[in-house]
């Protein structure tokens, strides 16, 4: 028994039929083992009948252990009721796995006394429609996570079921009503405007009283409604009412849990019909326009999105631009019904911020005269992604050609380089063309100085990293940074008095700095001062910036203030893009900020810009602190410079697809004694290898080539030859090579362009 439908106490006595079955398998075991004496019957008859006996007193003494462990059940679900769910005001009930009721509330029993059943599953029948798949939903996750809940929508409005899974097995089970609320949190009755919630398969689950005013009584189901489904939302579509067919303009908003609430505005009443629909409150922006242009009316909403306080006199090509066609063309396109009903992508003509909305128009007609029905998106976070998008595939595009074509002039000018270091060989300074060769030398030096810029901008540099200190770094650049800024111009260097070391390039790092004074220093053109600030700074948090993540740690950061007249806030996010400049025509490239960004990102650092019109700008740059590996020497050996050319023994195998700079190197290694054989193309090398006989003891080849590259056919040399050195060189830098990276065994990295001494420098050293 579940106990009285009045009270919340169980009725805890062992009920009379659970009493009859116990007592008649009882008696029939006692009959059974009495008749073999009564009757007299065979031994054999006797031992069975005395087995059937034995085994029904087996069957009520387990029947007995149910129904006292039935009765504890009930005594803990009575100890439960009476210490925590019996003044619940919500339906409680406690079942066992079975869905055997073992007792309910009062509040239960007051909501169910017409469907009181034995089973959670029959007394629930009254308010869901299939109460079994709901309960064994919900019992299967409360097994796993011990408790589950879930809002079901019933005939009679929403319920929420909730169950808890109680120590030895039972669960508790709890129906609470929710009462239907908007998104706003007010109840939706009170909402002047037409809506409706509608669930996943088109079904009406509610509508507020504006709703059912207007259509004129309650529907079931969104096809008695409207001709046309699906509805188009911010469109208007034609409503079925009980006075006849109607233009609405709707608007859908997407809840949780599949459901959706529809708003509806009658195109052909005026803003404050009898029906109390106003369209000033509507929850989404609205103008309200003539085909020639003139804005009509705009709702509290799309007067915020505009940034004004009225739309009198005012047209909506002054409102918002860039359709890319006249603004009148697409007003009289739709008021004809000549435009389809596609949404345009414009930006508004706000100063203070800018500001891209999806505007999408619909035709309508009001007392006989058309109007155009614009519904407004705010689209900027969307155009801002778009933006930023194809502004990384511009920047990607731009770098991948910078880097090819400084590839190619490292190549042009290895050759040029290299053949002017043979020259100069045959020549001493007393020669009449020594001068010439030395300035044609010092120009393809020059040229490979602006190759470099080309690949810091692409990010694809050789970088020499080593362990600095900020504070001497800048003490040797102070000299050469005072000359830059001029006389009009104070340079103030500021340091943290405990400075940690960085690992970064040196050249490059002062080329940085240099490329941000001068831009400070012709920011002010009557003079002003200059601040460069260090300090050491812990992170404990990740620092967000300009769509950048500084994650948190030791950093050392380096700012660069002038009082110039600054940037303006719509070109400050422009300042890092290549060919970009604030500067007048002849006074800048626009590649200086673009290659310090691709120098301190390659450094593994980052770069971000302040910056107020009028008071000045400030660079910020953020270099990771070095922290040494544990075991590492405290101190490098000092590299003892060449003072003579190397000369040594062995044999080179060269491997270039450029004719000239193979040409260049062949002879540099002649010249120093090495025996060497050319290829070139990788599978020419791998050709000449295949003479088991041949001996060569160093490899010299360029990284990216037609067909096969460096690291590739290197890799299959190395398995017959894997004592073999090896030397790679390429125009691009170490570490730029994606998944060609030279990952390779004694190698060593020699960048283009290479002199004839780095060259036969590095081979000695491979081989020594």
């Amino acid at each position: 028994m579940t106990g009285r439908p009045n009270s919340p106490v169980p009725d805890l006595r062992v009920s009379a039929p659970e009493t009859a079955r116990l007592a008649a398998t009882v008696l029939l075991a006692v009959m059974m083992c009495s008749a073999s004496w009564i009757f007299g019957w065979p031994d054999w008859v006797a031992r069975g009948l005395i087995a059937v006996g034995l085994t029904l007193v087996a069957v009520a003494v387990l029947m007995a252990l149910q129904t006292r462990l039935r009765l504890r059940a009930r005594a803990m679900a009575t100890d439960l009721l009476t210490g925590f769910i019996e003044k619940d005001a919500s339906p409680s009930f406690v079942a066992d796995d079975d869905g055997i009721i073992h007792a309910r509330n009062a509040a239960a029993a007051r909501r169910f006394a017409d469907a009181e059943k034995e089973t959670l599953a029959g007394t629930l029948r009254a308010v869901l429609a299939n109460p079994s798949a709901v309960l064994f939903r919900l019992q299967s996750r409360a097994r796993v996570e011990g408790a589950a809940q879930e809002d079901v929508i019933t005939r009679r409005g929403h319920v929420r079921m909730a169950v808890h899974q109680m120590h030895g097995g039972s669960f508790l089970w709890r129906v609470e009503d929710i009462a239907e609320r908007s998104s706003t949190g007010r109840s939706a009755e009170s909402i002047p405007i037409p809506m409706m919630t509608i669930g996943r398969t088109g079904a009406v689950l509610f509508m507020n009283e504006a709703a059912r005013a207007l259509i004129g009584g309650r529907i079931k189901s969104l096809d008695r409604l409207f001709v046309d489904l699906p509805v188009r939302s911010g469109q208007i579509n034609t409503m079925t009412t009980a006075n006849g067919p109607i233009q609405a303009l709707v608007v859908e908003n997407t809840r949780t849990q599949g459901r959706n609430e529809l708003y509806f505005l009658e195109t052909d009443e005026t803003e404050n019909s009898g029906s109390g629909t106003n369209f000033g409150d509507l929850p989404v922006p609205f103008l309200k326009v003539a085909p020639t242009g003139e804005v009509l009316s705009a709702n509290k909403l799309a007067l915020g999105l505009l940034g004004t306080a009225n739309c009198k006199d005012v047209k909506l090509g002054q409102l918002m631009e860039g359709l890319g066609r006249p603004m009148s063309d697409w007003l009289r396109d739709t008021a004809d019904g000549l435009a389809p009903n596609k949404s345009e992508f414009l930006r508004l003509s706000r100063s203070d911020k800018e500001v891209f909305v999806q505007v999408t128009l619909s035709r309508a007609v009001e007392d006989g005269v058309t109007v155009l029905i614009a519904v407004l998106n705010d689209a900027t976070e969307l155009k801002t992604l778009e933006a930023q998008f194809v502004q990384s595939q511009k920047m990607q595009a731009i770098g991948q050609l910078a880097g090819g074509v400084a590839h190619d002039f490292n190549n042009l000018l290895t050759a040029i380089s290299g053949h002017c270091d043979l020259l100069l060989l045959r020549h001493d300074q007393g020669d009449q063309d020594y001068g010439d060769l030395i300035q044609i030398h010092e120009n393809a030096n020059r040229a490979a100085a602006l190759v470099s810029q080309l690949l810091a901008f692409s990010r694809k540099q050789t970088l020499l990293p080593e362990v600095l200190d900020l504070r001497d770094t800048l003490s040797d650049l102070t000299h050469l940074l005072n000359r830059l800024v001029g006389e009009k111009v104070t340079l103030t260097l500021s340091h943290d008095p405990v400075m940690r070391s960085i690992r970064a390039d040196k050249r490059q790092l002062e080329q940085v700095l240099m490329n941000l004074v001068v831009n400070a220093r012709d920011a002010m053109p009557q003079g002003g001062e200059i601040r460069i600030e260090t300090e050491v700074v812990s992170l404990d948090r990740p620092i967000e910036r300009n769509r950048a993540t500084v994650p948190a740690g030791d950093w050392v950061t380096v700012r660069v203030q002038d009082e110039g007249v600054g940037i303006d806030p719509d070109k400050i996010q422009k300042v890092f893009e290549p060919f970009y400049t604030t500067k007048r025509t002849g006074e800048g490239t626009g590649l200086g900020l673009s290659t310090a960004y691709g120098i301190v990102k390659q450094t593994g650092g980052y770069i971000f810009v302040d910056s107020i019109k009028g008071s000045g700008t400030e660079f910020t740059l953020y270099f990771p602190v070095y922290k040494a590996l544990p075991g590492a020497a405290k101190a490098a050996a000092p590299k003892v410079e060449a003072t003579v050319p190397k000369h040594g023994e062995g044999v080179v195998l060269l491997v270039e697809d450029e004719a000239p700079v193979r040409a260049f190197a062949s002879r540099a290694l002649r010249l120093r004694g090495y025996t060497v054989l050319e290829a070139e193309s990788a599978e020419d090398a791998l050709r000449t290898l295949e003479d088991p006989g041949l001996n060569v003891d160093v490899f010299v080849t360029d990284v990216v080539m037609p067909g096969m590259d460096g690291p590739s056919w290197v890799r299959e040399a190395l398995k017959t030859r894997p004592d073999t050195r090896v030397v790679f060189v390429s125009g691009y830098a170490e570490g730029a090579f994606g998944e060609s990276e030279p990952n390779v065994p004694n190698s060593v990295f020699l960048a283009k362009p290479f002199s004839l001494n780095q060259l036969t420098e590095t081979v000695h050293d491979q081989l020594n």
